[in-house]
């Protein structure tokens, strides 16, 4: 009995030390980055949601600088159209992702707005979080060049000459185009109506055609008409003049000390993404605008490369919703 005692007790003892050999490598194995260390991000495509169709602005600005963001991650990245809703049915698709940086939305004025002018949204703002902007772009004034009007000051003493009798077109309630020119109302204390169009382009052609009197239009699908003569810039909305207008003042420089309008564009991703994965996609955004043939390629589209990191993004599109809110508190704009 007593040997078949130390024989049991013989193979317990050695049995735990296998064990904990056993236990010991893992460890060292997790530890050195091997066995079950987690995986190194992005270990899989990256899926960027562009909430509005193939072929407009946001669009394009996301397939300019997607190429040399995916070389740099190491990653394919592909671009998903989630139109919809003003942009906001693919804010709700990224709002509810799961938070691990295969996910992300082509941030834009939109997710500045969109609080403001909605009744209800399909998802909360405060969960998306920016991971950086990169570039902004401004709308431009545009008038008819048969209309005599050849200054921000003659457009808005027109319009006072004249209460009710002045229009504007723009791509739709609710939109930046249209809040812009809500904006010029509300500084310049004039009363002009708002004839909505289904898109910009076709506002340009209202415009050109003398139907409407003037529009705010973004600056890349204006600039053809511009320097074609169609149409005629009167200010741009940005503080300082662009590159593409130089001879163009900034509606600032053209009375407006306080109007100020630049669609911005950037990455975001749903709230709680790990600050590891954050910092890497920050990093990766930064280096890929700083390159000479993407900043050059957003030139052409008339942006200026603007690189802020998540914190100063985030201020930024606090202190663009709150400038929208005045506007469209002042205009009475709600959308169900």
């Amino acid at each position: 009995m007593y040997f078949f005692q130390q024989t049991i007790e013989f193979f317990m003892k050695n049995y735990l030390i296998s064990i904990l050999k056993k236990c010991a490598v893992l460890l060292m194995l997790a530890s050195s980055g091997f066995g079950f260390a987690q995986t190194a991000y992005p270990n899989k495509p990256i899926k960027l949601v562009v909430p509005f169709p193939p072929g407009g602005l946001i669009d394009n600005v996301a397939r300019l600088i997607t190429p040399a963001l995916s070389t740099d991650l190491g990653q394919a990245i592909v671009v998903e159209n989630k139109p919809g809703a003003g942009g906001n049915l693919g804010a709700a698709e990224v709002a509810k992702a799961n938070p691990d940086g295969y996910t992300l939305l082509m941030a834009s004025p939109p997710l500045s707005i969109s609080p403001a002018i909605y009744k209800t949204l399909p998802y909360s703002p405060s969960s998306i979080e920016p991971i950086a902007i990169f570039g902004q772009l401004p709308n431009v004034l545009l008038v008819n060049p048969d209309s005599g009007i050849n200054s921000v000051a003659e457009l808005v003493k027109r319009a006072k000459e004249s209460p009710g009798k002045m229009n504007y077109g723009s791509n739709g309630n609710g939109t930046s185009l249209n809040l812009s020119a809500e904006m010029l109302k509300s500084q310049a204390e004039i009363y002009v109506v708002h004839i909505p169009y289904r898109g910009s382009s076709l506002a340009n052609v209202a415009l050109v055609s003398k139907d409407i009197d003037f529009m705010f239009d973004n600056l890349p699908p204006a600039l053809g008409l511009i320097k074609s003569g169609k149409l005629k810039a009167l200010a741009v909305t940005s503080t300082t003049r662009n590159p593409a207008l130089p001879q163009v003042p900034t509606m600032q420089e053209a009375g407006f000390p306080n109007f100020q309008v630049s669609a911005y564009f950037g990455i975001a991703a749903p709230k709680g993404l790990p600050p590891d994965i954050a910092m890497k996609l920050q990093n990766s955004i930064q280096k890929t605008v700083s390159q000479k043939n993407v900043a050059e390629s957003l030139s052409r589209l008339g942006a200026t490369v603007d690189f802020m990191n998540a914190s100063k993004s985030a201020e930024f599109i606090k202190a663009d919703a709150l400038r929208w809110k005045k506007v469209v508190d002042y205009a009475k704009i709600e959308l169900d």
